[in-house]
């Protein structure tokens, strides 16, 4: 199959990374077309996949934003779909990563007459979109796209809710290499002595820093936990959240845990991070579409502690292989942390199950075939 991938993005977030393992079985035969130059493209280049950016003009309409602001980003997108129309006409499907691509994917799908697939990374609720824009995407998604395929029962649902048409939406959670997250103890030891962690009880935190993925809730929940708890925070801000960088290094400062918190920004070593944690905290304020940092640290054999919505949901049962919490209650989340400290044996049990089931439920290959089932299936 020759796929046209599109994807709005210059920065590799949750969505940029699938893409990255589905495009791969195709990486002979496909094309990313991203709308921004940035990291996401070299990381592409170093996957071996053929990528190229397709405008150097940003898109300014954000989730967020109102029908003016959105009609007023037509003209903006009129050359790049022209340009994508033209490209489409070499592949055999046009396939939208994000909404952005989706807008554009669906003009051009119908002037290449070629099929459209959409896959939903989100949840589509007026906590994470402005009602324009959510009634645009159902409206492309219902309209023109073949295939929509939902990174969790809660996305389907929200797309449902919103008015999306069930007869064309499939269920596939996100996939891994169980491979790439198996780190060697000797580079875990060298972490911790790096970092300075020896002796502490980490919890770390894995997101881009943004209000509603709630590092403020681990940081309050960390002054109710024993002085042996320390928090590293991986990420940064992404799209124009500075502000609440300033505020989480103000509310360290003010709670004094300048001691106990360690800002590290974004990295590549994600894996041996997490490998070097005693427990990793998913703490986001509203639902999460699937949960990536979850099955991630499952892989690496670590304890979860998820905040009880969304996506998150269909990923752990509490007890079993993680802990659940109600989201944004900082009190529940520092009890867990304390009993995790307290009782390794049982702690360790579970991140080992836990390891277990991701290996064999988000396996790339399972899911990749899972999708390629899917695209064949179009048109039958």
């Amino acid at each position: 199959m020759k796929i046209l991938f599109l994807d709005q993005s210059g920065k590799p977030g949750g969505a940029e990374l699938c893409l990255i393992d589905i495009a791969k079985p195709y990486q002979d035969t496909c094309l990313v077309g991203l709308f921004a130059d940035g990291s996401f493209k070299t990381l592409l280049e170093e996957n071996h996949i053929p990528v190229q950016v397709l405008t150097t003009q940003a898109i300014q309409v954000r989730k967020e934003s109102s029908l003016l602001k959105g009609l007023g980003s037509i003209g903006q997108l009129l050359p790049l779909i022209v340009k994508v129309t033209q490209i489409a006409r070499k592949y055999d499907f046009i396939y939208a990563n994000t909404q952005k691509a989706l807008v554009v994917g669906a003009v051009a799908s119908f002037f290449s007459r070629r099929p459209l697939v959409y896959h939903l990374h989100d949840i589509l609720t007026l906590e994470h979109f402005s009602q324009i824009n959510r009634r645009i995407a159902v409206t492309a998604a219902n309209r023109f796209a073949s295939l929509v395929i939902a990174n969790s029962q809660a996305s389907k649902i929200a797309f449902l809710e919103a008015g999306g048409r069930a007869d064309i939406t499939e269920i596939v959670y996100n996939g891994f290499n169980p491979k790439n997250y198996l780190t060697d103890s000797c580079v875990v030891n060298q972490i911790r002595e790096t970092l300075e962690l020896n002796g502490k009880f980490v919890v770390g935190h894995f997101s881009r820093l943004a209000p509603w993925k709630g590092q403020h809730i681990l940081i309050e929940a960390l002054t109710q936990c024993p002085e042996q708890v320390t928090v590293i925070l991986v990420g940064d801000a992404l799209f124009g959240e500075q502000d609440y960088v300033q505020q989480l290094h103000q509310l360290v400062a003010t709670l004094k845990l300048e001691n106990r918190v360690k800002f590290l920004g974004f990295r590549s070593d994600i894996p041996q991070l997490m490998a070097a944690c005693d427990l990793v905290a998913h703490t986001s304020t509203a639902p999460e579409p699937f949960g990536r940092v979850i099955v991630e640290a499952m892989l690496c054999g670590r304890p979860v502690v998820a905040a009880a919505s969304g996506g998150a949901l269909e990923l752990i049962e509490h007890g079993v292989n993680g802990f659940l919490v109600t989201p944004g209650k900082p009190q529940e989340l520092a009890q867990v942390i304390t009993a995790c400290l307290g009782n390794s044996y049982e702690t360790e049990a579970i991140a080992k199950r836990g390891q277990t089931i991701a290996s064999q439920r988000f396996d790339v290959e399972n899911i990749n075939q899972q999708i390629a089932q899917l695209l064949l299936g179009i048109g039958d």
